[in-house]
């Protein structure tokens, strides 16, 4: 049984492949906060802005891996050229998404990329694996195609990271009432530290999910 709030059709809206088309199958559930906030200030990641509590309108209850690949498919508006793109998020995604699942959207067509706290093993089969470690959370997951820090967090200095094998690594500016602070340093600490580049959640500055 796979649990998903929603899935949805958007431009992906940060990191590495900003602005590409995409159904994002957000999985229901995390293990670093309960998604309630009566929770949050005992949580270990305390500044997450996404719903992933239950099922939403457009996500479901899937038995099998096969019916929530179609269910990925339906959504899919892209015609023409161009693969399919799955984004599958959070919360955590890996508490969910399997071998069977990534084998299963792979037969829909879909190239499969993962949006993952990186304190669960992935299965076999991802194609594109984007990493955002958290303060006070083991990281086991320390290579992948992007590293996608949420910046500043104390604890989560972006040296501690520098040297773990990833192709990509990004800044992104906490979201929140020191929105503008925040992406100031980030932009200035990415100026001095050219190894690391400025993500923009442009989604929000779109309106668009």
């Amino acid at each position: 049984m796979y649990t998903v709030r929603e899935i949805f059709y958007t431009l992906q809206g940060e990191g590495a492949r900003t602005g590409r088309p995409a159904v994002f199958c957000r999985f229901s559930g995390c293990n670093l906060w309960s998604g309630r906030e009566a929770d949050r200030a005992t949580a270990t990641c305390r500044f997450c802005d996404t719903e992933f509590v239950g099922v939403g309108p457009d996500g479901g209850r899937f038995t099998t891996a096969r019916d929530l690949a179609r269910a990925v498919r339906a959504a899919w508006r892209g015609n023409g050229s161009g693969r399919p793109y799955v984004v599958c998020t959070g919360g955590e995604p890996l508490l969910q998404l399997d071998t069977a699942a990534v084998s299963a959207l792979h037969d829909e067509g879909f190239e499969v990329a993962v949006e993952t706290n990186g304190t669960v093993p992935p299965p076999a089969g991802i194609d594109w694996i984007c990493v955002s470690p958290k303060a006070g959370a083991e990281t086991v997951l320390r290579h992948g195609d992007e590293l996608k820090l949420v910046f500043p967090q104390p604890g989560a200095e972006p040296e501690l990271f520098s040297g773990w094998a990833f192709r990509e690594f990004f800044l992104q500016p906490m979201d929140g009432p020191d929105r503008d602070a925040n992406t100031r340093a980030a932009l200035e600490y990415c100026l001095a530290h050219p190894q690391w580049r400025l993500s923009l959640q442009t989604h929000k500055m779109l309106g668009i999910r």
